[in-house]
């Protein structure tokens, strides 16, 4: 017996810094429906609004609770510098590690929120892996010589004229839209180029 299906890569959605704002965490959910994505990435601070930040439009972590734990199957989640562990008391999907590895043929990704592990503070990476975070409120695309850095921006409280938005990584590639879905950059590894 044969199996003629082809390998599907899985689409991943990729989000950080929601911060308790659930009018942005649902337009999110809206965005990942659409997308039909097979799996949530948050690169953390899902729940609070933090002391530098101004608390964002409908702020209501308990909404936002709801919203996720009714879809935990689907989550992977780094811990932020905003989580805590009685946010894990509430949560239903794991939120207190670290980092996360994913890869992209045969690189790395090193999945972290960047507050601990940034470029600044490199983890253990070879050149041309790409090292993945939220934490700055600002969508990147940077190459360097010892690896590529990527970042989502903020779903509710982006900084630095950057859209609100979400990554998708499909088939070895990035791609940067807004939460209405309009892309606005990409990024393929198997080419090691920008676009």
């Amino acid at each position: 017996m044969t199996n003629n299906q082809t390998d599907t890569a899985i689409k991943w959605m990729i989000a950080s810094d929601i911060h308790g704002s659930a009018f942005w965490c649902g337009k999110l959910l809206e965005a990942y429906r659409r997308e039909q994505a097979d799996r949530l990435l948050l690169l953390g601070d899902i729940l609070y609004h933090g002391p530098r930040n101004d608390l964002p439009e409908g702020y209501d972590p308990k909404a936002v609770i709801a919203m996720l734990n009714a879809m935990a199957q689907d989550i992977l989640c780094v811990r932020g510098n905003c989580e805590a562990e009685v946010d894990q008391m509430v949560l239903s999907f794991p939120v207190m590690a670290e980092y996360a590895i994913l890869t992209a043929g045969r690189r790395m990704i090193f999945v972290t929120h960047g507050h601990i592990f940034n470029n600044g503070h490199l983890p253990p990476l070879h050149k041309g892996d790409i090292l993945l975070h939220g934490h700055t409120h600002v969508s990147a695309c940077e190459e360097y010589e010892t690896h590529i850095y990527c970042n989502p921006g903020s779903v509710s409280i982006p900084k630095e004229n950057t859209p609100r938005g979400y990554m998708i990584f499909e088939n070895d590639a990035f791609v940067w839209k807004t939460l209405e879905g309009n892309i606005y950059r990409e990024y393929k590894t198997e080419r090691n180029a920008a676009i």
